[in-house]
């Protein structure tokens, strides 16, 4: 069975995504500490030619609370508002934005749960079949640490092979997989270019807006544009 474990951000770019196509079921880590100035809740758009960051509001963030601690503000209407004016003429605006209405409307309180909805919509109109788990709700061990929880969950739902993006390589050690029973691959996401309105293409952008400028048929083909090392 092919597992990844990540944390959860808020409509994360297509690398997130071919990560959660590549395996069989995808672990949300909810239970490690909130990441302040970070991914979490934030992204970046498109708004006149430039990237734009935007912002999920939160309340109670700290690097001290975990992710499933933190719950999501209820003024959204100024990022629904922004991302409008973004994307009102793009191609795909009447089939995308409702998504994202959809999305920001969930009220669950708590910013993981939040998240988790915002991810199984998205892969609901992508097609993606991956089935999702909240790290808090697994039985485990709580007292290990980096690599070796990771272990430890890949164990306990009797994955064998685990998935990360490219930049666990940093953090990482196959032998130390391989010696658990787990064989870890790697994925790197290689250059995805479409046309954004008429202006020059920016990568790395939330995957809001590749499904704004592309078919669902387009970034099918996408998801499976990577090397895994």
């Amino acid at each position: 069975m092919k597992l990844a474990i990540m944390q959860p951000y808020f409509l994360p770019y297509i690398g997130y995504f071919q990560l959660i196509n590549a395996v069989d079921k995808y672990v949300i880590y909810d239970d490690v500490n909130f990441i302040k100035g970070g991914w979490i809740n934030r992204n970046k758009i498109l708004l006149n030619g430039a990237e734009l960051r935007i912002n999920l509001p939160i309340e109670g963030a700290s690097s001290f609370k975990k992710i499933n601690e933190i719950n999501v503000g209820k003024n959204r209407d100024k990022l629904i508002l922004t991302v409008n004016q973004a994307y009102k003429k793009a191609p795909y605006y009447n089939d995308v934005f409702p998504l994202l209405l959809d999305i920001m409307s969930c009220e669950a309180p708590i910013l993981s749960y939040f998240l988790k909805n915002s991810i199984i919509k998205i892969c609901e109109y992508l097609e993606i079949k991956t089935n999702f788990i909240l790290s808090s709700e697994i039985n485990k061990n709580n007292e290990l640490k980096g690599e070796e929880k990771v272990i430890s969950i890949c164990n306990i739902l009797r994955a064998n092979e685990y998935y990360n993006s490219i930049g666990g390589q940093e953090l990482y050690n196959k032998d130390t997989f391989s010696d658990n029973n787990v064989d870890l691959k790697f994925i790197k996401t290689l250059t995805v270019n479409y046309k954004q309105f008429l202006n020059t293409y920016i990568f790395g952008l939330s995957i809001l807006d590749v499904m704004m400028f592309c078919s669902k048929k387009d970034i099918t083909c996408m998801l499976k544009s990577y090397e895994i090392l």
